[in-house]
């Protein structure tokens, strides 16, 4: 049957990728897991093969695919029963590596994507801390900088790739009185001096390295840099979607495999003279999973369509990851269970997979918070909705002139942000044309490099700092249409 999705290259590619995993991988997870490592080599034979780096740049390596091309990669990796496996790849390809690629010098571009392209580096995401998760904001890691380097001091958990990997693309705090806009993001090389890590023994994911990390007094070159100083809160809210969503077709795929792996052992297995997969109860369990897993996949591929053509949806993203991760932990514990007393035991492999589902739920922003993103905005957005409805508040009833002049000397005594930028209101729209010598504030109402839809509001609370712009854009306060760089442009606008 013909895919809305996918096209003929894309299931080559497909069948390619699998040909390699089935005989390269799944011969050998067993012992990787025993080994709880997994050898560099075949990272370099995925490279080598062009498996790596689909959807980076050729200049760097990559083959500038389109996005299905990374579905059938991480649908691939879904189905080879191991989340440390498949971890590995994603945290380096999707979850630390775009924010080089994306905002990263072509110093440090060179330096390391070629790396990752061909299977020669892996890398880490450092963010979470012991006291800080979801609340990225509360980074304590300091980056203090002297003459030509950063001293780093600090500590981060759960990193994965952290023992065994090359280096970690690392949350800091830049500027501590700053808030949000005193994180950054610095690479951090992982053999460099007082950088030290202590491996963590883990419930699943065995395959995979996770550790606590230490920086004692680390110099970072200024070079290491990523982007901006002051930005890194913002690349993260940008990238954090990209890390949910790679998550979901390697869930989907890894249920629609356990769902095979039991029917086929269903099939085998007698009681009372016949196949379990005969009797009702357990055949219409499986139907029900069945069509859960299906109806989860549809989503899923709508999801990723948007991604791809780069629609930026927080709720729906956020709602896939919250589906996905769930389903995944019901799947296993059903499927271990149609296997009796076999299914715990090591030997079969749905305990694994049970074992390593169970980190779904939490990594990549846990259950709660994706309910609390997706509450903010399905709840929140309509209750404020009605409270305009009722009477508008007092910073959306200001004087357009007042309002249109205060904007305009906060605008005027920035730099010039080189784009166009427009506010949507509601029933206003103003303009800054930042192109010229100066930042030309305006109510008129033409295309604009990067378009934020906020209600006045929620603009003053952003400005003041009252409201946190991760939080504000995952809420749906703050809807973001066009070009990122250019609205995190607004920190220096407005700071």
């Amino acid at each position: 049957m013909k895919s809305y999705y996918f096209t003929e290259e894309h299931e080559l590619f497909r069948e390619s990728f699998r040909a390699f995993l089935e005989k390269e991988v799944r011969p050998n997870i067993d012992q990787w897991e025993e080994d709880r490592r997994i050898p560099r080599d075949v990272w370099k034979k995925m490279g080598e093969m062009g498996f790596l780096g689909l959807s980076y740049p050729e200049e760097y390596g990559g083959m500038s695919l389109d996005f299905f091309y990374d579905v059938v990669f991480n649908e691939e990796l879904g189905r080879m029963n191991s989340g440390g496996f498949a971890i590995t790849q994603q945290v380096t390809q999707y979850m630390s590596g775009p924010y080089i690629l994306k905002y990263g010098s072509e110093e440090l571009k060179k330096k390391y994507l070629p790396g990752i392209i061909s299977g020669d580096l892996i890398c880490s995401i450092g963010i979470t801390e012991p006291g800080a998760g979801s609340d990225a904001a509360n980074i304590q890691t300091r980056a203090v900088k002297e003459g030509d380097h950063y001293i780093v001091n600090g500590s981060k958990t759960f990193i994965t790739n952290a023992v065994y990997g090359d280096f970690i693309v690392t949350v800091v705090k830049t500027n501590p009185e700053a808030g949000t806009a005193g994180v950054s993001l610095l690479v951090i090389d992982r053999q460099a001096e007082g950088v030290s890590a202590r491996k963590l023994k883990k419930l699943g994911w065995h395959a995979s390295d996770t550790a606590e990390l230490s920086f004692d007094n680390v110099k970072v070159p200024v070079e290491n840099l990523v982007g901006e100083e002051g930005r890194g809160f913002y690349y993260l809210m940008n990238g954090l979607q990209l890390e949910r969503l790679v998550a979901v077709p390697a869930c989907v795929t890894g249920m629609e495999w356990a769902l095979e792996t039991t029917m086929q052992y269903m099939s085998e297995r007698e009681a009372f003279g016949r196949p379990i997969s005969k009797f009702q109860v357990l055949r219409h369990r499986i139907a029900q999973m069945a069509s859960e897993v299906e109806g989860l996949k549809a989503f899923s591929y709508h999801c990723c369509r948007l991604y791809a053509d780069n629609v930026y949806d927080v709720k729906l993203c956020s709602m896939a990851k919250l589906l996905a991760t769930e389903m995944a932990e019901k799947i296993s514990t059903q499927c271990l269970q149609m296997f009796g007393g076999y299914g715990f035991m090591e030997e079969y492999p749905l305990a694994r997979m049970y074992r390593d589902v169970r980190v779904g739920t939490i990594g990549g922003g846990s259950s709660e918070i994706m309910r609390e993103i997706i509450a903010k905005i399905v709840i929140d957005d309509v209750g404020y909705q009605k409270a305009e409805r009722n009477g508008v508040k007092a910073a959306a009833q200001m004087d357009q002139g007042k309002f249109l002049e205060q904007m305009q000397i906060k605008a005027a005594s920035a730099s010039p942000i080189g784009h166009s930028l427009k506010f949507d209101f509601g029933d206003q729209k103003v303009l800054i044309d930042g192109t010229l010598h100066t930042n030309v504030v305006s109510f008129d109402d033409k295309p604009a490099d990067c378009t934020i839809t906020v209600s006045k509001e929620d603009f003053m609370a952003l400005t003041s700092g009252q409201l946190n712009p991760m939080s504000a854009v995952m809420s749906g306060k703050v809807k973001i249409d066009g070009d990122m760089s250019v609205a995190m442009k607004l920190q220096t606008l407005f700071a």
